[in-house]
């Protein structure tokens, strides 16, 4: 596809100046089969992260997740509650 190419089977127009924001945004347009499809392929390039990496990934994530809990402490649930409810769905 070129810069900006309708995908006709979609109906999604795709341009790589698109920030990860507009990218998701038209990236949810999708039907769900195709958007099961891009996961799927998603989390298994995911697969191919050295130790390392996935290490670092990880730390970044929960570094914004602990900011996002202290910007927005009312958002969160008790690991109790969690767990809880975690625990009755299972059974």
């Amino acid at each position: 596809m070129g810069a900006a190419e309708f995908d006709a089977t979609s109906r999604t127009r795709y341009n790589p100046a698109m920030n990860v924001d507009e990218l998701e945004a038209a990236l949810l347009k999708l039907d769900p089969k195709e958007r099961a499809r891009l996961a799927e392929r998603l989390l298994r390039s995911l697969e191919t992260l050295s130790a390392e990496e996935n290490a670092q990934i990880w730390a970044e994530e929960a570094e914004r997740r602990n900011a996002d809990m202290d910007r927005q402490p009312d958002r969160g649930r008790a690991a109790d509650e969690v767990l809880r409810d975690a625990r009755s769905r299972l059974s």
